[in-house]
């Protein structure tokens, strides 16, 4: 009875200070963690966020830029932190979904992190060098057919990441054989085809890449959406194609903590998140970002939307045998 006792009390004691912390949450700045470095494009959406959210939780979030291991690394030192509220994740499919089945050095499993909120739906694009012989899809692989002993160069963010293996499910679909170029991130990759370095990538649309296109510098020659989006109404889709029928891809980002971060944190940012996704001053920048602000959802709506997408890619991953390398 007395050990009852002892372990009620604790228990209360241990709740009342979880409800005290949450109450005092966040008493000091929130990191914010990109997985890539300062340029690409989801620096910028997490930098239109930062003032907006710092104002909704009262203290400043600070954004921090680490690329490496398609963005694996980043997710491994927010886990390797307390799970406090503290630091959170800016995470898409790539970093905590795909990055564990593609490097067995990645120890971290999708569910360590706990979707708080999606933020950004973003357009993922076929982006060229400027001299690349292939104006749409169809084109491009049949240059890939052609180029026999010298085959064409793609890069994308890193191995396992989703732009990687939607390029390996092309060449599953269409025999093709192409060479891959892994990069810490999109910003490098960009200036990369722009220099005529990389013959192409699959990539989120982003303001410099078209800043970029319109210079004549690159060029885009296919969106991966399911319809044309508003953002890019002259660019064909790639299921407009004949080569590539019914193909269509988007991703999403959102801000993440450990799964074991307190819930009434958890309920703090969720909160301070979907009030600043309301923000029409938010949404507007992301539009100039060409990116859109994600629709409203609960903590149990995102929870199972997390969870079908990690069904969905572990699903792809599994259709292309890709192994942890």
């Amino acid at each position: 009875m007395k050990n009852f006792f002892q372990r009620s009390i604790a228990g209360l004691l241990l709740l009342a200070a979880s409800t005290a912390f949450a109450q005092t949450y966040p008493s000091k700045p929130v990191n914010l963690m990109v997985p890539y470095p300062a340029g690409g494009p989801s620096d910028a959406a997490a930098r239109i966020f930062t003032v907006p959210l710092g104002k909704e939780l009262g203290q400043q979030v600070i954004v921090e830029n680490l690329g490496g291991v398609a963005g694996a690394l980043a997710a491994q030192k927010v886990l390797a932190a307390p799970a406090d509220g503290y630091y959170l994740f800016q995470g898409s499919p790539n970093e905590v979904i795909l990055a564990p089945l593609a490097n067995a050095a990645v120890k971290l499993k999708a569910e360590d992190f706990r979707l708080v909120h999606p933020v950004t739906d973003a357009v993922m694009v076929v982006v060229a060098r400027k001299d690349l012989p292939a104006n749409n899809i169809d084109e491009l692989i049949a240059l890939a057919r052609k180029s026999g002993d010298k085959p064409l160069t793609y890069g994308s963010v890193g191995i396992g990441s989703l732009y990687h293996l939607i390029l390996e499910d092309v060449q599953r679909r269409t025999g093709t054989r192409l060479i891959h170029a892994p990069y810490k991130g999109n910003a490098p990759l960009l200036q990369d085809i722009g220099g005529g370095q990389v013959d192409f990538a699959v990539l989120v649309y982003s303001a410099g890449m078209g800043a970029m296109a319109e210079q004549g510098r690159l060029k885009v020659i296919g969106q991966l959406g399911a319809q044309r989006s508003e953002l890019l109404k002259n660019v064909p889709t790639v299921s407009e194609g004949k080569e590539l029928k019914d193909f269509s891809f988007q991703i999403w980002s959102g801000f993440m903590v450990p799964k074991n971060t307190p819930e009434d944190v958890v309920q703090r940012l969720h909160k301070a998140i979907g009030a600043t996704l309301k923000d029409p001053t938010v949404r507007s920048q992301l539009a100039a970002q060409t990116q859109l602000a994600s629709p409203p959802m609960s903590l149990a709506e995102s929870a199972k939307f997390y969870e079908g997408e990690i069904a969905r890619y572990r699903a792809i991953a599994k259709s292309i045998n890709l192994q942890p390398q």
